[in-house]
């Protein structure tokens, strides 16, 4: 596996060059980003675990690389996300062992 940071970078990158082609799209997409992540009844870092939870589910390795490095910078713990990512693999079978998976080793390649 490439390096969890590269692979961030790698797609902050893509998604940047997508948003300067629509940027009104991306303004409203950032504007819900910040009211999905922002701290309510859940913290931030629950939040971002829920979304590692969903990206695995639906087997996007760019979001679960995006939202693990979230989560992390939000004070998630490995063992945080190991919890999110039963509930994932109990929603997604076997695929989302194998995603789970990759979220684990991508949550270790940034610490």
């Amino acid at each position: 596996m490439s390096n969890a940071n590269d692979r961030l970078k790698d797609a902050q990158r893509r998604i940047g060059i997508f948003a300067k082609s629509s940027p009104e799209l991306f303004g409203g997409f950032g504007r819900i980003s910040k009211v999905a992540t922002t701290a309510g009844a859940f913290s931030s870092a629950q939040r971002e675990l829920i979304a590692v939870a969903i990206a695995v589910s639906k087997g996007c390795e760019d979001c679960i690389v995006y939202h693990v490095d979230a989560a992390i910078k939000h004070g998630a713990s490995e063992a945080e996300l190991v919890e999110a990512l039963e509930v994932a693999v109990e929603m997604g079978g076997g695929p989302a062992v194998m995603y789970g998976a990759k979220a684990l080793e991508i949550m270790r390649s940034f610490q």
